[in-house]
């Protein structure tokens, strides 16, 4: 069993955003080790209804009015201003505040096993991973992840495991201080709030120097800024890779016929376990390498392990297949960096002999504006590029980069496939309608809401 949670004597907890997809695990978390826990949100949902169910107090609109001198401790996120009302009038009543990233921390003290994946992609696959395998082992951990494995987003365990989904934008991580840490991968992105690549190599190896003395980094071989992460760390380190050299390798590659494949998970120079992955795709296997070297670090053996992998289900929105529509697939996809896109679209070649047609949403003004030129080569797999605009997010409209730029760059530096470029979710699916034949495969590709073409082709 674990400690329980000390929130510095505070007992009363409420929730800014309490129906957000990390918030909402949080928040049950507490409300199970004994907290009162009430919550704003400002629309209902499942989620919200789930916890009044499991007895929070939810308040739907955000009120200066669900402040009241009965809580201890307001937690927000980064999102949320300080002319929100309830943010407001806890400042106004002197009620403590703690934005989601310091609370997680002071969780994850009450956790012996507290485990963190990181890395610019592959967090939450991976994580997914990590998730099943501990459970299958019977760890009984505590889940917080920023995808769906299958209706949940959370669980709450009963031991002293804790997975978590660790994000590097804000810094979030560094206020973690994890018994392992895992860096999956350390690319170019978020240059909205970082200055470059030396900022983003720096923040990781911050991540590894909060890891707990006893505790362990994994970590891919060949990660940019490898020596610098690495340099001066009082835990253990111990690495995943191709190569022979790493601590936990993936050799004897075959790839199957759909798309998926079958590696030997060695350690050091001995073979443990066959594991055949029904994931597909190269970073798939990186994913699974990881959770396997994770796995091993907790003392799960690589039966149970390699067992677990081989019913791997994935995860909402990573290359999840939605259903089929007058013959085509449809596939839908968080990929929304470059490097995703890439790995997302060889994976769907392997899999699809094919055509294959990628209705693209870029994310942020920010990133497509940062990293456009990497942007324009990477849908070279793809026999069609549709682009719809850009979903803004936290970003207010930028007039000087739009998908229509990039559908023009991407169709000059790949002139044998077809580019355009549609001015909404609604011309986009009705050009699909006309145009997809059978034996397509239509990804559609992003993180905001572009996964509604594929949904209303289905249900339409």
């Amino acid at each position: 069993m674990r400690k329980k949670i000390d929130l510095a004597g505070a007992k009363h907890v409420h929730f800014i955003g309490i129906g957000g997809i990390s918030m909402s695990g949080l928040a049950e978390t507490l409300l199970h080790d004994g907290f009162t826990v009430s919550g704003s949100d400002r629309a209902a949902s499942p989620t919200t209804n789930h916890l009044r169910d499991a007895g929070i107090h939810i308040a739907i609109g955000c009120n200066a009015a669900n402040i009241t001198t009965s809580i201890d401790l307001v937690v927000y996120t980064a999102a949320i201003k300080p002319d929100n009302p309830e943010f407001a009038q806890a400042i106004a009543l002197g009620i403590p505040m703690m934005v989601r990233a310091e609370l997680i921390g002071a969780i994850l003290k009450a956790f012996k096993y507290a485990v963190c994946i990181a890395g610019t992609h592959g967090k939450t696959s991976t994580t997914a991973l990590v998730t099943r395998i501990t459970q299958a082992a019977g760890l009984d951990p505590t889940v917080n992840i920023g995808g769906y494995i299958g209706d949940k987003n959370y669980f709450i365990g009963n031991s002293p495991y804790f997975v978590l989904e660790s994000c590097e934008y804000s810094n979030s991580f560094h206020h973690w201080h994890p018994y392992i840490g895992t860096i999956l991968n350390v690319d170019i992105d978020h240059l909205d709030f970082f200055a470059d690549m030396d900022a983003i190599i720096e923040t990781f190896a911050k991540f590894a120097r909060n890891i707990r003395p006893n505790g362990v980094l994994v970590i891919q071989e060949d990660v940019p800024g490898f020596d610098r992460i690495t340099a001066g760390l009082k835990c253990e380190v111990v690495t995943f890779g191709a190569s022979q050299n790493a601590t936990y390798s993936l050799q004897n590659i075959t790839n199957n016929t759909i798309g998926t494949s079958s590696f030997d998970a060695t350690e050091g120079p001995y073979i443990q376990t066959r594991i055949d992955l029904p994931l597909p795709g190269k970073h798939n296997m990186y994913n699974a390498l990881a959770a396997y070297a994770v796995a091993r670090e907790l003392g799960i053996e690589p039966q149970v392990i390699a067992r677990t992998l081989s019913e791997a289900e994935g995860v909402k929105r990573r290359y999840q297949f939605k259903g089929m529509y007058d013959g085509t697939t449809i596939i839908d996809d968080y990929a929304h960096h470059p490097t995703e896109i890439k790995a997302c679209l060889a994976a769907a070649r392997e899999a699809h002999a094919g055509r294959i047609i990628c209705l693209f949403q870029p994310h942020t003004y920010t990133r497509t504006r940062d990293l456009f030129d990497d942007f324009s080569y990477a849908f070279a797999a793809a026999d069609m590029t549709m682009f719809v605009p850009i979903f803004a997010a936290r970003e207010p409209y930028d007039p000087t980069i739009s998908s229509a730029m990039l559908a023009e760059r991407v169709a000059q530096n790949s002139p044998l496939q077809t580019c355009c470029n549609c001015n909404s979710l609604k011309e986009a699916e009705e050009f699909l309608r006309a145009n997809l034949k059978p034996g397509d495969l239509l990804i559609t590709m992003g993180a905001g809401d572009v996964y509604l073409v594929g949904e209303n082709l289905l249900t339409c």
